[in-house]
């Protein structure tokens, strides 16, 4: 994490950071070796959101996304930077743009397979739908945001454009310290 850290250290060129962290994050999910068991655990129900790391300025944060079968997020936005990458299975991405009766796909959607890195941000794109790509598996990606995201004030929205404000939180209730050297 101090390598993300150097990057935003750097300044607000969003697009400067977005190139330079997702390079460390194909590096970080190119080894499936690091996440422990307890935040890719799936839950029955609905995806489970754990942060692994938050930066003690809240300039950036860490979360594993873990999806099991058939799971989904509503259609949502983040109004922070923020990059995906896939550890472990796929997700299947719809990507929206604001349009005169709601909201319209931006781009064709699109499968993120393993060790694959997307980016979002109000400037790029910020309002996506995202499901997990597996049929009937279990599928893992690492987010790195802009911002602590558990606490960001953000939207999910109906097809109709309305929004419906929401501050996701997080699964997990004590924060790991994945990158303890004394091992």
């Amino acid at each position: 994490m101090a390598d993300m850290s150097d990057v935003v250290d750097q300044g607000d060129d969003e697009a400067a950071i977005l190139a330079a962290g997702k390079v460390l994050l194909e590096r970080l999910i190119a080894v499936d070796d690091w996440l422990p068991n307890e935040y890719a655990r799936p839950h029955p129900e609905r995806y489970q959101q754990y942060l692994l790391h938050c930066d003690s300025r809240e300039r950036f944060s860490v979360v594993s996304f873990v999806w099991g079968a058939g799971q989904a997020t509503p259609i949502h936005d983040h109004t922070v930077w923020g990059l995906v990458g896939v550890l472990r299975g796929a997700e299947y991405v719809e990507s929206y743009r604001r349009a005169p009766s709601g909201f319209e796909y931006s781009a064709p959607p699109a499968v993120l397979q393993r060790g694959e890195v997307d980016a979002v941000s109000p400037r790029i794109g910020d309002v996506h739908r995202v499901s997990n790509g597996v049929e009937g598996g279990v599928s893992v990606s690492i987010h790195v945001y802009g911002a602590n995201i558990g606490a960001v004030r953000r939207a999910t929205y109906v097809p109709d454009g309305t929004p419906k404000p929401f501050i996701s939180g997080y699964a997990n209730t004590h924060l790991p310290n994945l990158w303890d050297r004394s091992k």
